[in-house]
């Protein structure tokens, strides 16, 4: 296999993920790209995995901890690190070296850049990102919330450990009287969060003038300090948790039943 550094050639298979045989990945719009070019000025890196025909079958994406949803100082942050786990498309590539290549480089890479450490969030289940591939990797659990781990990684004897960063400020309850409102926080590195954006943008115009839709762009880092949240949708006061992008008709559903308590 190979690592390289992300090229313009395959800027657009990574705003998909990977996932350029996927329609719903073509509701996420075009939020993967801008925050990409906005982020790149801040330190945001990518490494791709090739195999020897030259497929891409996995990425790590990584930033400057402060650009990241753990707080701490003098990191970086693993925001994402995928190796192409479907069946459609390339196929299954999990299981053959390529996260455990791409972690490797990135850490070498942080390094070089000046970092006295790695951050990286997980999940206790064995599903998408699992904190057991990081513990493996030697890296160790300093925090947590719900099902997310923060795995750590020191470089160097001084490095202090990161935490989470956690949520500062709701949503205003029946902010307009008469009227349900939506409000998307909305950072625009994740594809799945992007659909779900999408998805709800619709619906709330489904319902007309009986629904204001607001958005706030957490990709400013004074805007997401002050929420304490990246990427996440409210209906009124209530955020609504999801794992997989949820169904249009799932999140009309729950704007129907906020409109029906009016």
């Amino acid at each position: 296999m190979k690592i390289i550094d992300l090229t313009q050639e395959y800027e657009p298979l990574y705003y998909v993920c990977l996932e350029d045989w996927s329609e719903e990945m073509k509701e996420a719009g075009d939020h993967k790209q801008r925050w990409m070019k906005k982020m790149q000025e801040k330190g945001l890196r990518v490494k791709l995995a090739l195999s020897d025909d030259g497929t891409v079958c996995g990425m790590a994406e990584y930033l400057p901890v402060e650009y990241s949803f753990a707080d701490g100082k003098d990191l970086y942050f693993m925001n994402c690190i995928w190796v192409h786990g479907h069946k459609q498309g390339i196929g299954d590539k999990r299981r053959q070296g390529y996260g455990k290549a791409l972690l490797k480089a990135a850490e070498e890479d942080a390094k070089a850049l000046g970092a006295k450490g790695m951050a990286a969030h997980g999940l206790k289940m064995p599903v998408w990102i699992p904190a057991k591939f990081f513990m493996k990797q030697g890296y160790e659990p300093v925090d947590k919330d719900g099902i997310s781990l923060l795995l750590f990684k020191p470089f160097s004897k001084d490095a202090e450990k990161p935490k989470f960063v956690r949520q500062v400020k709701t949503p205003e309850k029946q902010k307009n009287p008469g009227k349900v409102t939506i409000t998307f926080l909305l950072n625009g590195y994740c594809p799945g969060r992007s659909i779900v954006f999408e998805r709800a943008k619709k619906a709330a115009a489904s319902f007309g003038d009986k629904v204001v839709f607001e958005v706030v762009d957490t990709s400013d880092l004074q805007v997401y300090r002050e929420w304490g949240l990246h990427n996440e949708l409210f209906i009124e006061d209530e955020k609504i948790t999801f794992g997989p992008p949820l169904p249009a008709k799932k999140i009309e559903k729950l704007i129907a039943k906020k409109l029906k308590k009016l």
